[in-house]
C-alpha cells in the first residue's frame, strides 16, 4: 500500500542539522546500523534508525527535541550502548540522541565530596579520577570499564559494591535534564539531605530516558576506607548453601563489600575461559571483598565460612591479586555467553528468600530440561540466571521461554523484582501489571504523560 507522507526524509534531515549547530548527525547506513542494533542486548534486535546524533551541548539536545516534535519522531537516547535489555536500540524512522560526547568530569569537590559530570563520563574513569584525590565512586557494575555515568543513571545500575554502598539511586545527590517540550530542569543538589518539593532525582534514576535526556549529574564520592581490604574465594557443595552462609555474614556485622556467587556450571565456563580448575573444588564459588576490615572482622568471616561448609577459603590483601579475582567476576559474562545463544536475566529477592529461588532454579533446570547458569549479587539478594542454547539454533527454544515465565513467577511470588539493576527495556515491560499491581501500572503511564504527552521519549521501553 502506498503511504503518503508529509514530509520528506531529506525534509527532515534538514531541518535536523539546521537544529543541531554543535554536534553531528549521521545518516549513512553503517552508523546507523552500527548504533541501531546494540550486540549486548539479548533477545533480539533493534530497528534501523533515520538518524544518530551525537550532541555537543544543550542547545543540540533541544533541537534534537524541537525537531521530534515537529515530525511526531521518537527519540531514543543512548551513550556508550551497553544495555542489555534494548533500552537503547533503534526504533524505526526515531532520531537516536547520544551524548557520549558530553564525557568530561566537571568537578571533584573533595570539600563536598562529590563530583559534577556529563553523561558520557565513564564509570571507571571517573572513579580513578576521584581516587588520585583520596576518594571514589562506589557503584560498580560489572560493565564498570565501559558503561557511562548517563546510562547508570537511566538504568539505576547496580553491581558488585551494592551490598555496601548501594545502587546509583543511592550515590546521586542531583541532575539536570531537558525535558521533551525543551525546558531545562535542575533536581536535587550538592547537600548530602535535601526533603523540598517531590523527590523528582530519584523519580529520573531508572526512568530509561523516557521522561528526559539528562545532561549533567552530580554524584557522592566517600573518602578510601582506611586499613587493609582483603578478598578472597570460598567453595560451596551447592548454591542453597552458599546463599545461607551470605546470609549469616551479612547478618554478622562485617560489612562486606562484595558478596558474589557462581554456581558450579558458571564455574565450569570459567575454567573453559580463563584455564583454570576452580571447578574442581565444589558446586559453587562465593567471591568476597571487605574493606577496611580489621583482624576481628576477618576471623569473624572465616568462622562463619568453616560454620556453614565453606572450603578451599583463600584470603589474599595483594592488590593485583584482588584485581585478579575481580576480573574472575567480570568475565563471568563472556565465560558463560561463548560459543552459546543465551538469555541473561535479573531478578533481586529478599534475602530470606534467596536460597529458596536458587533452589528453585535448579529445580526448573531439571524439570524443563533447560541449561540455566546461575551467578550474581548474592549479597543484596539479585541474581542473574542465563539461559542457554545451542548457536544453531537462531530461535528461542519454547522450553527456555516457559523457564523464563516460571522464573519470573516464581520471583514475584516470592516477593522479588524481575528487574533488580539491568532495568526493563523492550524486554520486560509487559510484566508490568504483574509486578507493580493495576494501580501503579496506570499510574506510571500518567507519570510518562505528564512529562511526555507526546510519547516521544524511548517509547515502548520501561512501560509499555
Amino acid at each position: 500500500m502506498t503511504v503518503f507522507s508529509a514530509f520528506t526524509d531529506d525534509e527532515i534531515v534538514a531541518y535536523l542539522r539546521e537544529q543541531v549547530p554543535d554536534g553531528t548527525v549521521s545518516t549513512d547506513v553503517k552508523t546507523l546500523t552500527q548504533q541501531s542494533f546494540n550486540a549486548n542486548a539479548s533477545g533480539g534486535a533493534g530497528h534501523l534508525a533515520r538518524a544518530f546524533v551525537e550532541v555537543a551541548s544543550v542547545t543540540d539536545i533541544q533541537g534534537v527535541l524541537r525537531t521530534a516534535r515537529k515530525f511526531h519522531i521518537a527519540v531514543v537516547p543512548q551513550t556508550t550502548a551497553t544495555s542489555t535489555v534494548m533500552g537503547s536500540d533503534g526504533i524505526d524512522g526515531a532520531i537516536i540522541l547520544s551524548t557520549r560526547k558530553l564525557n568530561r568530569i566537571l568537578e571533584i569537590s573533595k570539600d563536598d565530596s562529590l563530583a559534577v559530570v556529563q553523561p558520557g563520563v565513564v564509570n571507571g574513569d571517573l572513579d580513578q579520577a576521584a581516587r588520585k584525590q583520596g576518594l571514589f565512586y562506589a557503584p560498580d557494575p560489572g560493565s564498570k570499564p565501559i558503561s557511562s555515568i548517563g546510562g547508570n543513571v537511566s538504568t539505576n545500575a547496580g553491581g558488585m559494591s551494592t551490598v555496601r554502598y548501594g545502587a546509583t539511586k543511592d550515590n546521586v545527590l542531583g541532575l539536570k535534564a531537558v525535558l521533551a517540550d525543551g525546558r531545562t530542569i535542575s533536581l536535587g543538589g550538592r547537600t548530602l539531605k535535601q526533603a523540598f518539593g517531590y523527590d523528582l532525582t530519584q523519580l529520573f534514576i531508572g526512568s530509561e530516558g523516557t521522561l528526559g535526556i539528562v545532561y549533567e549529574v552530580t554524584v557522592k564520592l566517600l573518602p578510601i576506607p582506611l586499613g587493609k581490604s582483603i578478598m578472597g574465594l570460598a567453595f560451596f557443595e551447592n548454591m542453597t548453601q552458599l546463599a545461607k552462609a551470605v546470609a549469616a555474614i551479612r547478618m554478622s556485622g562485617v560489612y562486606p563489600t562484595m558478596l558474589e556467587a557462581l554456581d558450579g556450571n558458571t564455574v565450569a565456563a570459567l575454567d573453559r575461559y580463563e584455564k583454570t580448575h576452580y571447578a574442581d573444588n565444589s558446586g559453587a564459588m562465593l567471591i568476597f571483598r571487605l574493606d577496611g576490615s580489621s583482624d576481628e572482622n576477618v576471623q569473624v568471616l572465616q568462622d562463619l565460612l568453616a560454620q556453614y561448609q565453606g572450603q578451599n577459603v583463600q584470603v589474599t590483601t595483594d592488590p593485583q591479586e584482588q584485581g585478579q579475582l575481580e576480573q574472575l567476576r567480570r568475565d563471568m559474562l563472556p565465560a558463560v555467553f561463548a560459543g552459546r545463544n543465551h538469555l541473561m536475566e535479573d531478578m533481586a529477592l529478599p534475602l530470606s528468600q534467596l536460597a529458596p529461588m536458587m533452589d528453585y532454579l535448579q529445580d526448573l533446570s531439571q524439570r524443563l530440561g533447560v541449561q540455566i547458569y546461575t551467578a550474581g549479587h548474592a549479597g543484596d539478594g539479585n541474581v542473574h540466571p542465563t539461559f542457554v542454547w545451542n548457536q544453531d539454533q537462531a530461535e528461542v527454544p519454547d522450553a527456555v521461554l516457559e523457564a523464563l515465565r516460571q522464573a519470573f513467577r516464581k520471583t514475584l511470588e516470592l516477593g522479588g523484582t524481575i528487574s533488580g539493576e539491568h532495568a526493563v527495556g523492550m524486554m520486560k515491560n509487559q510484566w508490568n501489571n504483574a509486578e507493580l499491581g493495576a494501580n501503579v501500572d496506570y499510574l506510571q503511564h500518567q507519570i510518562k504523560t505528564l512529562f511526555d504527552p507526546m510519547n516521544l521519549l524511548n517509547p515502548k521501553r520501561k512501560i509499555d
